[in-house]
């Protein structure tokens, strides 16, 4: 197996797999490469944790995914598509591809998914989802993970891969809805963050995650996403996760933002990518297209993009007109 993308999550599925297949990772930084290869680790990423000494490391993407029998995607959205492109010379036919990014890219509106099919056609896709908090899943804490993919005979063959005693892997066919609760919570965790940074407390941040379930479901099944699945791990179980824990980026931008800091200034100190920050417009206007609201995506595009404050953005959204907790859904 190639796992395209050492970065923290990258990095962590490579080293889940290694103890179950032969696995190689990619990185475009040699010096990060031999680190791995030579240290069994990756301090850049993941301080203080030891990776498995079967997991080689390679700067070269043909190296990497000439002789895998599944290609792991961990590049974010807004460098997937060029990535992709430079790995698909090498990558033998009908090889499965699996996404583990959470974002749309911005140009197009696409997933993930969308895009493995125009660079590599006639490739099965696959997504890997869930409330994955990577420093969580390397310390060998309990979770669980889903992987949506159409075809049942890869998806057991990718739990089989992905598995480990601490870390049960499910399967799911609607890679749609996966995909899109995977883009939205992330958005909706930078409003989580934000209530936080204002001081507010659990009730706000219920209150969020509620409303925010809602306003990725009516998308999600707009698209074609089934509605049971984001009330599961890809979900309502993500969500979760990422509204709650510092240890996503996500978060950790909305609680800066919410205690007054611009989003430059935060970004410019953050070495990973918080991908909610990109894909709010996106998201925003994919949900224009198909006529679905989301008022609080709606917000935090206006903070993170038209230097609106957290402060402006909650007046915004408890000013809203009072409607029926059911609209949209009533038959």
């Amino acid at each position: 197996m190639a796992v395209i993308g050492a970065g923290t999550w990258g990095t962590t599925v490579a080293a889940l797999a290694a103890g179950n297949t032969a696995t190689t990772l990619w990185t475009r930084r040699p010096e990060l490469a031999s680190e791995i290869n030579l240290q069994h680790r990756n301090s850049g990423y993941l301080p203080g944790y030891a990776l498995p000494d079967a997991l080689r490391a390679t700067p070269e993407i043909e190296e990497a995914v000439s002789a895998a029998d599944v290609v792991v995607m961990a590049v974010p959205s807004h460098g997937f598509r060029a990535v992709l492109r430079d790995a698909a010379p090498f990558v033998r036919p009908w090889v499965p591809v699996v996404s583990l990014s959470k974002g749309l890219e911005q140009s197009s509106l696409k997933r993930m998914s969308e895009i493995v099919n125009e660079e590599l056609p006639g490739h099965p896709v696959a997504v890997l989802t869930g409330p994955n908090l990577a420093h969580e899943i390397l310390s060998g804490q309990p979770a669980a993970s889903v992987i949506g993919v159409s075809d049942q005979v890869i998806g057991h063959e990718l739990q089989r891969i992905f598995a480990t005693m601490r870390l049960r892997v499910y399967t799911n066919p609607d890679m749609v809805g996966c995909e899109v609760a995977g883009v939205v919570k992330n958005v909706i965790a930078i409003a989580s963050g934000m209530a936080e940074g204002m001081g507010f407390g659990d009730n706000t941040r219920a209150t969020l995650i509620t409303r925010g379930l809602a306003e990725m479901t009516r998308l999600g099944v707009a698209l074609g996403g089934h509605p049971m699945t984001f009330a599961g791990l890809a979900g309502m179980g993500d969500l979760i996760a990422t509204c709650s824990s510092l240890q996503s980026r996500n978060n950790s931008v909305g609680l800066e933002l919410g205690r007054g800091r611009a989003i430059g200034d935060i970004l410019a100190d953050m070495k990973m990518v918080a991908e909610g920050v990109q894909s709010s417009p996106s998201v925003v206007e994919l949900a224009a297209r198909h006529g679905v609201e989301m008022p609080i995506c709606e917000q935090v595009t206006a903070v993170c993009h038209a230097g609106k404050t957290a402060a402006e953005g909650l007046r915004t959204l408890m000013s809203r007109e009072s409607k029926s907790e059911l609209a949209g859904w009533e038959h």
